[in-house]
């Protein structure tokens, strides 16, 4: 991932890691005083239906109780048991009796007028006769609440069991439950008072903020101006606007953090592997007294996003430092068996050499990822060839125990580098190994002088003694290829062959080779003919 790109993310993800916990402050800040607000709205809410419910009843016992009295209808005694209850009532206007449908008397004395009973607006429990918004005509006050047990009536000023809940910032309305406006406070547009009766429930609009509650019927809705929430809201948005900064810190720093890591070398490794961004060439290996090519070593390649190409030794110290090594020799060994199963399978002579890593060696671990690899592909283990350092073989006992193995199952196992190391002729001695590559560093002190031009035949004196075959690498000219010939070196790979390849391209190598090898074969024979 280019460092361009890990920069502009950084930068996005800390503009939103500063915009959202500020942008999640404010909200939270809004939302807790809109919820506090409605709150506080919907208590005085419940309380007032509560206490409009309550004076109904309270007033309804009282009259039932005037009615058990058994006075005189209308005798100085009931009139003044009447008036009596009115002024001790702090909420009844008045008490009137009524008899043969009509209004006999009041709390206020003999009528002159008598006035008609009317159908009720709604039943409250079984014997309770209620009536909202009547004006009464003995007193001509504002409309009340008449409420009737047995024979007697009572007018009450639905406003008194409210008036002690709210001051004059919050208006409160009384809906009786026949849907008519019985009392209100602080005066609210009627048709809104009835639309949020209708909703019932609470909420906020553009003007208000409103609670709305329910007691038997009866519904109250508490209205309060919106300029009290922005109030309530700009006290609480500092305390959420101080949080919201530490978070922003907090994750900008994270961010920050993780940024730094990704832009770390074996960060983008890691991201690479996980991504499965190594892809493999394949270097022709030939041998050397023919030209023909028995196979190639499989040699990894880094392919970034953009396509372009890591060198190896810019990321295998690494990978091999950290572990990475492991699953990127799984991704190297699935490219073999995805870039060569149907060449291999038809070309049994032709081998692939993998690199191993120490600790696959001295774990043996290995064997069995090349075993899940290529078990049912068609491709033999004898064409899967394992190359390992010298490095790989410091610890000769377990080392002999994963090289056996791989022998017993048909590998070859080659020593690479050679030289370069820790190497010893005991060293050697004490591994079954097949062969032995000479490292291209020797390779280019042929027919030069220098001094270590002279040990190339020591070399391969050495792994002749050993019975060991010899791969040299780095072959880059004739005269080093005809010297390694001369010496009785078997293989080479190098430049004067083959740079590492692709897949298509080293397939199509190998055919233009066999195409080669039977060309000269052909006309050898018709001469022996």
């Amino acid at each position: 991932m280019k460092r361009s790109r890990v920069i502009a993310e950084a930068i996005l993800l800390a503009f939103v890691g500063v915009l959202l916990p500020l942008s999640a402050a404010i909200y939270a800040a809004w939302a807790l005083s809109v919820n506090t607000e409605k709150g506080r709205l919907e208590l005085v809410a419940s309380q007032a239906a509560a206490r409009t419910h309550l004076s109904i009843l309270n007033t309804a016992a009282m009259l039932r109780e005037l009615d058990n009295q058994k006075l005189a209808p209308c005798s100085d005694a009931h009139i003044g048991e009447m008036r009596r209850l009115s002024i001790n009532g702090r909420m009844i206007e008045e008490i009137g009796y009524i008899d043969d449908g009509l209004l006999r008397c009041t709390s206020w004395g003999q009528t002159t007028k008598r006035i008609a009973k009317l159908p009720p607006d709604f039943m409250s429990g079984d014997d309770i006769e209620t009536w909202v918004a009547v004006p009464p005509l003995v007193s001509g006050a504002d409309p009340l609440t008449v409420v009737q047990v047995g024979k007697h009536n009572a007018l009450i000023d639905p406003v008194r069991p409210i008036d002690l809940l709210s001051d004059n910032r919050i208006l409160v309305t009384i809906v009786a439950p026949n849907g008519r406006v019985a009392a209100m406070l602080n005066d609210l547009d009627t048709q809104m008072a009835l639309s949020l009766a209708k909703q019932g429930k609470s909420g906020v609009n553009d003007d208000y903020v409103y609670g709305v509650a329910t007691d038997a019927g009866w519904t109250a809705i508490a209205v309060g101006h919106r300029e009290e929430l922005i109030a309530q809201f700009r006290s609480q948005l500092w305390v959420f606007l101080l949080f919201g900064g530490f978070a922003s810190i907090f994750i900008v720093a994270m961010i920050m953090r993780q940024s730094r890591k990704r832009l770390s070398p074996l960060s983008e490794l890691q991201i690479a592997v996980r991504k499965r961004e190594f892809i493999v060439h394949y270097q022709p290996i030939v041998e050397l007294a023919t030209g023909n090519c028995v196979g190639a070593e499989a040699l990894v390649r880094w392919k970034r996003p953009d396509g372009s190409l890591v060198r190896p030794d810019l990321f295998i110290p690494l990978a091999e430092q950290s572990g990475l090594i492991q699953p990127i020799t799984d991704q190297v060994i699935d490219a073999v068996a995805r870039d060569l199963n149907e060449l291999l399978v038809q070309y049994r002579s032709v081998h692939v050499t993998i690199n191993v890593c120490a600790e696959d060696i001295k774990s043996g671990r290995i064997l069995e990822a090349v075993a899940a690899r290529i078990g049912r592909t068609g491709i033999e283990n004898r064409q899967i060839w394992l190359e390992a350092t010298e490095r790989g073989l410091l610890d000769i006992e377990e080392a002999s125990r994963t090289i056996e193995e791989a022998r017993t199952r048909g590998h070859k196992v080659a020593i690479d580098d050679f030289g370069t190391g820790y190497s010893s002729l005991q060293y050697l001695q004490n591994l079954p190994l097949d062969t032995l590559k000479i490292d291209k560093s020797f390779i280019n002190t042929i027919n030069r002088q220098s001094a270590t031009s002279s040990v190339v035949p020591h070399i391969i004196d050495m792994a002749k003694a050993l019975n060991l075959s010899v791969v040299a690498e780095g072959v880059e000219t004739v005269e080093q290829a005809e010297y390694l010939i001369e010496h009785g070196v078997e293989y080479g790979q190098g430049w004067h062959y083959g740079k590492p390849m692709p897949a298509d391209i080293f397939i199509a190598y190998l055919y233009e080779n066999m195409k080669r090898r039977r060309a000269d074969v052909i006309p050898l024979r018709r001469l022996n003919g």
